[in-house]
């Protein structure tokens, strides 16, 4: 079942695209979509209809921005604040959904992590998390991904925003010949996210 609306922020309202498994859910992941994009990205549709199928429910969420017709990014602070509001407002929506895991594609994975504790999520899922803008690796932004819980990256060997380290709590996935976008094979990163989901026993065989 597919249904979208609006949820009120203090940064204007943002809209919430839902897509909800046949049965109960095995855990609802929030996504968001990058600084100039939609979430109708190849990546983010692709890994939408692999983890409801999955047993998930799939909320995606455009930014108060995007709704407004602006493509330029809002702040960072105002990003991370929609989003916590519209978290609380799905949190109550699906309280029986077991786990939460948030995540989304570059800035979408970053405001994800930054916000990852404070809305209560389980696992965070994160495709071509931007390490650092093109060619300044020295403006790293790897702290974000040290949130403690379980993360997942996705990214391209060719992204030239970089490809994160993993640690204890983070795994990296690498995928060959993709770049940013991830866009040569969308599938095949969604798959490797449902198959890490699955692992956690947040999505069926």
């Amino acid at each position: 079942m597919r249904d979208a609306d609006e949820i009120g922020t203090p940064r204007g309202p943002a809209r919430v695209d839902t897509d909800l498994p046949a049965g109960p859910a095995t855990a609802l992941l929030v996504l968001g979509h990058g600084a100039g994009g939609d979430v109708d990205a190849p990546d983010l549709s692709a890994l939408r209809d692999v983890a409801v199928a999955a047993g998930l429910a799939v909320a995606r969420v455009t930014q108060p921005y995007r709704v407004a017709g602006r493509r330029a990014p809002a702040p960072a602070g105002h990003l991370d604040e929609a989003w916590t509001a519209v978290l609380a407002e799905l949190r109550r929506r699906h309280r029986a959904v077991p786990a939460l895991v948030v995540g989304g594609r570059s800035s979408g994975a970053r405001v994800a992590c930054r916000t990852a504790i404070a809305v209560g999520a389980d696992a965070v899922v994160a495709l071509a998390f931007p390490l650092h803008p093109p060619g300044r690796p020295e403006r790293s932004r790897a702290a974000e991904l040290a949130t403690g819980l379980p993360t997942l990256v996705v990214n391209g060997d060719r992204d030239p925003f970089g490809v994160p380290g993993a640690s204890p709590s983070v795994r990296v996935v690498v995928r060959p010949g993709e770049r940013h976008d991830l866009a040569g094979d969308p599938a095949g990163a969604a798959a490797v996210a449902v198959d890490w989901l699955r692992g956690r026993g947040w999505a069926s065989p």
